[in-house]
């Protein structure tokens, strides 16, 4: 309204309703045209480029960049693949100072360890349990490959015999990605190196001549060793954004002839010394693999000083994973770890807990409720992670699974064995605790009728990948021994009548030997179908070397008595009490 009275009073200053020349007139209405187009272009310019209260951004978009690191002065990230998370539209007021705040709801791991240097599972296996596992709320894969990995060229010694195919790696990272497991290859390259240092080629690189269970770290070679796997692991995992190595437990390390020479030029600084080969490793995959976040384990960490380990600079390209498996430890103890962590200048931190293989070396039964205790521990120290230790940041957790202590050690329980701990475990993470609506949702999805954590039942069939193994298990366990110590030592007939010496001399007395005919025959003939039908499913899941082997530890050291027994009945009882064989002079 301004604009136009300012305008009349332009007119009539010129002379506007007088007499004047019709040129005149022309360039004055022109002028008055141009001048109110100005202010509404002005006023349009104004009002569009206000701000404005809100903006919609993706909520899986904004966490996954936040996690990834991802931020424009560094390209090499704009490559990765972060597990896709549901986007969801939300809106967020425009706030430079919250900002900041903001990026702390990063995405956080939870890596299922898959231990493959023990019964690893056929591809057809993992095809039916990834998506369990991405349904029980995993987002990840822990991956030691092992002696399973398909090497080539002066590795290839180190594979076993039903080494994956190069398709097969391929096929398990297809399977991760549809089920939205990101997976995290785990490669040892200090300690744990049996897979490696057993074979002739490679002995000359162990710390201790007799022991192959670490490397020496100042042999020329074992660095250019470790190079090597590694990158033949990376070239085959290329969008992977972690990789994990290992580094725990290096027994006897500074027991080797070079280790006690440079122990004595460096005042016996054996945490140097570990630092220091680590440092090679970290190095070489900083500057190779730059893309790649690096984990390794912690407990050769603990041992040292802080001053060491910040002298060497790995705190800048690795992140400690904390471990401790028991059922009751001490939360100020990690506590503590955490805070050297911290002060040492770590960026962030990962855990590891268990969900089975770490309650006995040849455990056939997976205890729940050890685990589920040991689960809720880890959770209460990661609720309290932001306001306890803001300087370090909390970055996953990894559920570990572990098939063997070593590659020398018997085989414990078997991964479908330990499902259902997994699931119960994976629940507290989520909930913090395993309470009734967890119980309801967790044993629906398994196809159980209820699950009895500290009591480790669970009632039901089970209909999940493996659970006719799990049912057969628990039978034999609980069952199996039983059975033939009640057939063997049970029955006065069979101790009597039948006995090694019996058997051996192949003699008997049919009128006794009938009496428990019967009951023999019953718990042959039962537990032969049982076990039987368990190879059947064990077979359709492992490999034939895993299939023997756990059958001659848990199986026939057991039943093979029983089978001696049937078939010795079965020669002796047509002799019709024939004399015993007369000793051989």
């Amino acid at each position: 309204m301004s604009s136009t009275l300012n305008f009349g009073l332009l007119l009539r200053a010129q002379g506007w309703g007088q007499e004047m020349p019709p040129h005149r007139r022309i360039y004055l209405l022109r002028l008055g045209v141009l001048i109110v187009l100005g202010v509404v272009f002005i006023k349009y310019k104004s009002k569009s480029s206000s701000p404005p209260e809100e903006d919609i951004v993706y909520a899986g978009k904004m966490e996954a960049g936040w996690f990834w690191g991802k931020d424009d002065t560094n390209k090499k990230e704009d490559n990765k693949e972060p597990p896709q998370e549901p986007v969801v539209e939300m809106t967020v007021k425009k706030d430079p100072i919250k900002k900041k705040s903001e990026k702390k709801d990063f995405i956080q791991m939870k890596l299922v360890h898959l231990d493959l240097k023990g019964a690893a599972p056929r591809i057809t296996y993992f095809e039916q349990l990834f998506p369990l596992l991405s349904k029980l709320g995993a987002n990840g894969l822990l991956i030691e490959y092992e002696d399973m990995f398909p090497f080539s060229g002066e590795l290839e010694v180190l594979k076993s015999a039903y080494a994956y195919s190069e398709a097969d790696i391929e096929k398990i990272l297809e399977l991760a990605k549809m089920n939205k497991l990101e997976v995290v290859p785990l490669v040892q390259t200090f300690g744990h190196m049996e897979y490696v240092l057993k074979h002739e080629k490679f002995t000359g690189l162990r710390e201790v001549e007799r022991y192959p269970n670490s490397l020496n770290p100042h042999h020329t070679e074992s660095l250019p060793l470790v190079k090597s796997i590694l990158t033949q692991v990376l070239e085959k995992h290329p969008t992977c954004n972690w990789i994990h190595i290992g580094a725990d437990e290096v027994y006897h390390l500074g027991e080797g002839q070079d280790s006690k020479a440079w122990l004595n030029d460096n005042q016996g600084n054996l945490g140097k010394m570990f630092v220091t080969f680590v440092k090679g490793v970290v190095g070489f995959l900083h500057e190779h693999f730059p893309e790649k976040e690096q984990l390794m384990w912690d407990d050769m960490l603990r041992k040292l000083k802080v001053d060491v380990i910040q002298a060497s600079g790995i705190a800048t390209h690795v992140s400690p994973v904390l471990w401790i498996y028991n059922s009751a430890f001490s939360s100020d103890l990690a506590e503590s770890h955490i805070s050297k962590y911290q002060e040492i200048g770590f960026k962030s931190i990962w855990f590891a807990s268990a969900f089975k293989g770490a309650s006995g070396v040849d455990k056939l039964l997976t205890p729940i409720n050890m685990h589920a205790k040991n689960h809720i521990q880890w959770k209460q120290i990661i609720d309290t992670m932001p306001s306890k230790f803001p300087k370090i940041r909390y970055a996953g957790i990894a559920l570990t699974g572990w098939q063997r202590y070593d590659h020398y050690s018997v085989l414990c329980e078997l991964l479908p064995v330990g499902i259902p701990s997994l699931a119960v475990c994976l629940q507290i993470l989520q909930r913090g605790e395993f309470n009734e609506e967890a119980k309801k949702e967790i044993t629906s999805m398994l196809g159980f009728n209820t699950i009895n954590v500290e009591t480790n039942i669970c009632e039901g069939n089970g209909a999940f990948p493996g659970s006719d193994i799990y049912n057969m298990v628990q039978k034999i366990h609980n069952e199996l021994k039983h059975n033939v110590r009640e057939l063997t030592d049970g029955n006065d007939l069979i101790r009597g009548w039948f006995s090694p010496y019996h058997r051996k001399h192949k003699f008997g007395n049919p009128h006794k030997m009938e009496t428990f005919s019967a009951k023999l025959t019953k718990i042959h003939e039962d537990w032969e179908n049982l076990i039987q039908a368990l190879r059947t499913q064990l077979e359709s899941i492992y490999f034939p070397d895993t299939v023997e082997e756990w059958m001659e530890e848990n199986v026939n050291p057991h039943f093979d008595l029983v089978r001696g027994m049937a078939k010795d009945f079965q020669d002796i009882l047509p002799l019709y009490a024939k004399p015993k064989d007369a000793p051989k002079l």
